[in-house]
């Protein structure tokens, strides 16, 4: 690992009566690291994202943010010890412009209800948070275009800055790269290794030529339980991982 652990789950699970979608899952995350979990349709993959960012809770195991015990803690207070996350869907104000998202976002974040008089909109701290990720996500330029009308590159791009307005220090990602082109995928990840150094980045995504150009550490799941995790040489080379992921034994 490459810096210090930032984000840990320990023998997680989460169980809907008999079906064990999440079994006894440990893993760690580390400060300039991209973590991918990846596995087939039904592995528990988006189970597992919406237990450790808070929106569903765990049958057992804990979850540590930033040195924090969390397991117990909601969503919204998960996001501001310092966690954000994206969906599989878009989630964005397909009406409201650009920036207007981004600033929803950072107005979330920074919330200041002693300046009640103060139109939402003008708050000079949201809308500076907003630039701010907007540059960080390459759409500055667009910041005045309705969001709707955005590529859906560039709309995966929205929802990673409106990420980034809530100042979060761990990041999770649930399928990104779902549907884009080859240009839009290398301009997504040259974003993710931009964010590295100031973030702890957990990615869980389909697309393995991208899982294997951006992840330090990949994590496999099958049937809700961790199959294998190591660097991605070693990944690729486990005779289970090719059998149960590709159906037979044959190289990543």
């Amino acid at each position: 690992m490459s810096g210090e652990l930032w984000l840990e789950a320990s023998n997680v699970s989460r169980h809907f009566g008999g079906l064990k979608a999440v079994d006894e899952v440990s893993l760690a995350l580390a400060r300039d690291e991209v973590h991918a979990v990846i596995g087939t349709n039904g592995a528990g993959k988006s189970t597992l994202i919406n237990v450790l960012s808070g929106e569903i809770a765990p049958s057992a195991g804990s979850v540590t943010l930033l040195g924090q015990d969390v397991t117990r803690l909601s969503q919204p207070r998960r996001a501001q010890a310092g966690l954000g996350r994206s969906y599989q869907r878009n989630t964005i104000f397909a009406n409201f412009t650009v920036l207007e998202n981004v600033r929803l976002c950072a107005q979330a974040r920074l919330q200041r209800p002693w300046r009640f008089w103060e139109a939402a909109g003008a708050c000079s701290t949201s809308l500076d948070a907003a630039h701010e990720a907007l540059e960080r996500v390459g759409l500055a330029a667009q910041a005045g275009q309705i969001a709707g009308v955005l590529s859906h590159g560039q709309k995966r791009q929205l929802e990673i800055g409106m990420c980034l307005a809530t100042r979060p220090r761990v990041i999770l990602l649930d399928e990104p790269l779902a549907g884009m082109g080859a240009e839009e995928t290398d301009r997504m990840l040259a974003l993710l290794a931009s964010l590295k150094p100031a973030h702890a980045i957990l990615l869980v995504e389909h697309d393995m030529d991208a899982v294997f150009r951006i992840a330090e550490r990949i994590t496999v799941m099958v049937n809700g339980r961790v199959l294998a995790s190591g660097t991605p040489a070693a990944v690729r080379a486990n005779r289970e991982v090719q059998t149960a992921y590709l159906g037979e034994a044959q190289a990543l």
